[in-house]
């Protein structure tokens, strides 16, 4: 079923409160998300939402995906993401989504699945593209005691049953064969209003440690702001059926903690191009302390021509690494 795509029959409207909502969820407290007139002086018409936001809008997307073609999959593991920014996302945008099962590889005896989400704005320019990379686990890996586990605490709404009940399409839908829409400019030809001059780079430059603290609370309103309610989040009996040590946090919510360390230290988020992420390990939160986070970055390589920076950004957790691979491509002003 490799190229089945589909576009999303409503667009999703971008608010003002949600911008707030999910910034207050990933820690990011850039002034840009949360105040008109910092944005104003940046030069946005609206707020502008944090660089991993549409990952929540990419989840509703991908409902039909999972629940009619990628069928057979009673749990699925994030590992990759990149997300590849055309124009800031602000609030008042109207946002479509085009859905795209784009690669399928098998490692190791596991399936690898990537799915591309195309976000179109309201103008009829791609503003984002996003490509997540996931592992499909089957019935075979997991016991039953799982699923039985989730279907007793899953959020009311959510039918898990449907994924494996589902036939898939018999056909890719010919609708939108091929994406003919425009990819938006406004990323590469913006002047950014970086508080970082480019002048004042080198490779080799350090980005400010930052130390972010996640407790449970903390995963549980991001499951609410975010839409992912898979219960290894918050809930210790299924985090331990699925073999982790306690309840683990999000892979995007590390993922949005990280994007905002790098946007923290840029001053406008509409200065990130690309980002994108490797996991190789989780964060384990523990109900009797706080978890914690360590990011640390670098400025890796630089172009004087385009203005533009390559940051490697790590993150650890008790030691251990939590990303594989992280980089962020940035434009900086003068």
């Amino acid at each position: 079923m490799v190229g089945y795509r589909y576009r999303v029959d409503d667009y999703y409207e971008v608010g003002r409160e949600k911008i707030r909502e999910y910034a207050r969820a990933v820690q990011d407290f850039t002034p840009a998300h949360w105040s008109d007139a910092a944005a104003r002086e940046l030069g946005y018409t609206g707020l502008v939402a944090p660089t991993t936001f549409l990952s929540t809008v990419a989840m509703l997307a991908n409902r039909k995906l999972f629940e009619t073609v990628m069928t057979g999959y009673d749990v699925v593991v994030q590992t990759d993401q990149v997300f590849e920014m055309h124009r800031p996302i602000l609030s008042g945008d109207r946002l479509t989504s085009d859905v795209e099962l784009s690669a399928v590889r098998t490692i190791a005896g596991r399936d690898l699945l990537t799915v591309t989400n195309t976000f179109i704005d309201q103008h009829g320019e791609v503003v984002q593209v996003m490509h997540t990379t996931i592992v499909g686990i089957n019935s075979e890996d997991i016991t039953a005691d799982v699923s039985d586990a989730i279907d007793r605490v899953i959020m009311s709404g959510l039918d898990t049953s449907t994924r494996a009940a589902a036939a898939p399409a018999d056909n890719p839908p010919a609708a939108d064969p091929e994406h003919t829409a425009a990819v938006s400019l406004v990323s590469r030809t913006r002047v950014p209003h970086t508080t970082v001059r480019f002048a004042d780079l080198t490779a080799g430059t350090e980005l400010p440690i930052r130390n972010v603290r996640l407790t449970r609370g903390d995963l549980v309103n991001y499951a609410g702001v975010s839409g992912d309610a898979n219960p290894i989040h918050w809930h210790e009996g299924v985090a331990a059926l699925a073999g982790l040590p306690d309840v683990i946090a999000h892979g995007m919510l590390t993922m949005g903690l990280g994007a905002g360390f790098v946007t923290e230290w840029l001053g406008d988020p509409g200065a990130v191009l690309r980002y994108s992420v490797r996991l190789s390990n989780y964060t384990v939160i523990e109900a009797s302390t706080a978890g914690a986070v360590e990011f640390t970055g670098r400025v890796k390589s630089i172009d004087p021509d385009t203005r533009t920076a390559v940051i490697v950004i790590v993150a650890k957790s008790a030691g251990r690494k939590i990303f594989g691979l992280a980089t962020a491509e940035v434009r900086f002003s003068d």
